[in-house]
C-alpha cells in the first residue's frame, strides 16, 4: 500500500507494524479506498499457500481498523 503519507508494506504484517510502529501514522486517520469494488472482486477470491479461499479484502479491512483507521470505501 502506497499513498500520501508513504510506503505501508506488501503483506498483512508489514501493515500491521507501519500501522503499529512509529512510522509516522497516528490514529485516528481516515482512508478513502477508490475502486473498492474493483479490490474486492480480486481479494476477495485469493488463495492461501495451501489453497485454501482466503478473503484478502476483509483481513486488510480488519488490519485497518484495528489500527484506528476509518475507511470509506469508494
Amino acid at each position: 500500500m502506497n499513498g500520501p503519507g508513504g510506503y505501508f508494506g506488501g503483506c498483512l504484517e508489514a501493515l500491521r507494524d507501519c500501522l503499529g510502529g512509529t512510522f509516522g501514522y497516528t490514529a485516528p486517520a481516515a482512508l478513502l479506498w477508490r475502486e473498492a469494488k474493483t479490490a474486492r472482486e480480486h481479494l476477495s477470491q485469493t488463495l492461501t499457500p495451501d489453497g485454501e479461499p482466503y478473503d484478502l479484502f476483509a483481513e486488510v479491512l480488519d488490519v485497518l481498523a484495528e489500527r484506528g483507521m476509518h475507511v470509506t470505501l469508494a
